[in-house]
């Protein structure tokens, strides 16, 4: 983290040990849960996005299906085009089930999907415009909520140079 932001376990327990001073009704415990909760619903949500990018819409393009290289021939990128975003999402599908490079690659999924709403609008003109901007609201959520790994990246990398 920064020195300028505060951890949020800070400022839980902070607002923990003022409303337990005045009669407020919200328990220690009652926010753990909360927390605990949140925690556990990210990480399944990266879980579900990262095996997606894996499975259903890197595969297709890595083993060559019809429906994919009917698409990328399209575009004229080609079986080269083709095999290179699969294997851009295979990794960043990968990386999101990786906690110290999850963030990173939420980030890198989020620039992948605005590529592939660009070209969709002005290429493709396909009923499935708006999948890509979809995607990209859970893959900020992520980067946003642990971009205290993206921290802890830049320190390891650091550490090794």
């Amino acid at each position: 983290m920064s020195e300028t932001s505060v951890p949020v376990t800070t400022l839980a327990s902070t607002s923990i040990s003022t409303s337990s001073t005045s009669s407020s009704p919200t328990s220690a415990s009652s926010l753990k849960t909360r927390g605990r909760g949140a925690r556990i619903s990210l990480g399944a949500l990266q879980i579900v996005l990262g095996l997606f990018y894996a499975l259903a819409s890197a595969l297709p393009k890595l083993i060559a299906h019809p429906s994919a290289a009917e698409a990328f021939d399209k575009l004229g990128w080609g079986s080269t085009g083709m095999y290179l975003i699969g294997a851009l999402e295979l990794a960043g599908g990968l990386a999101l089930l990786v906690p110290l490079l999850s963030s990173l690659a939420a980030v890198a999924l989020s620039a992948l999907m605005v590529g592939a709403f660009v070209v969709n609008v002005t290429v493709i003109h396909g009923p499935y415009v708006a999948t890509p901007l979809i995607l990209i609201l859970p893959l900020a959520l992520i980067a946003w909520a642990r971009r205290g790994h993206t921290t802890e990246l830049v320190r390891w990398v650091r550490r090794r140079a």
